[in-house]
């Protein structure tokens, strides 16, 4: 991989992102970063993920669905019908393609980042959970999220998971199968 130092990612997504979006990433990145240094995790890995993660977040649905279907990124009839959540994926496939990011550690990360995944690495963890917990965010249980997230990167993936399919109740929304399948898993692990 070309080494992009953190200036040219940032000079990139300032054109792809609004303001408010690219703020966001910064937050991602710097939580992601802390969470790291406690966890044995690559500090500069994380925060260049935590940076990068939301890489297609200003793509509409119509063009999400679009990269998604040729790519063969569908994953779940689901996608179709919450296209914003291909985000993830697709980022993915934009990094290699667009940027020529090859660490396969950053892009697994970026794709598992909404919905969560059966296998994740501590990154996928870290990067998952500081989107969730950066100081923009706001929603019930916030707080204890956080508290977890910096002891048990396991309990906090189960704690956040369930806000989520708790909101998506709530809300009227469209579950995931993923989610669910993924929230199981993490009961398993900090069950046993």
């Amino acid at each position: 991989m070309r080494h992009m130092n953190e200036a040219e990612i940032i000079s990139r997504l300032e054109n792809r992102l609004s303001s408010r979006r690219l703020q966001h990433s910064l937050e991602v990145a710097r939580v992601a970063r802390e969470l790291a240094s406690g966890y044995g995790v690559d500090p500069d890995k994380a925060y260049i993920t935590g940076l990068l993660h939301d890489y297609a977040k200003g793509l509409d649905g119509s063009e999400l669905l679009t990269i998604a279907r040729a790519q063969f990124l569908l994953e779940d009839e689901v996608d179709t019908c919450i296209p914003d959540l291909l985000h993830a994926p697709v980022g993915a496939y934009l990094l290699e393609t667009e940027l020529g990011i090859d660490d396969t550690e950053i892009l697994q990360a970026v794709k598992v980042h909404t919905l969560g995944a059966l296998e994740m690495s501590a990154l996928d963890k870290i990067i998952f959970l500081a989107d969730m917990i950066e100081p923009g965010r706001d929603f019930p249980g916030l707080q204890r999220l956080q508290c977890l997230a910096e002891r048990d990167l396991d309990r906090a993936m189960l704690f956040g998971l369930d806000s989520t399919i708790r909101y998506c109740l709530e809300q009227g929304r469209i579950l995931h199968p993923l989610t669910i399948r993924v929230r199981n898993r993490f009961l398993q692990y900090t069950k046993e």
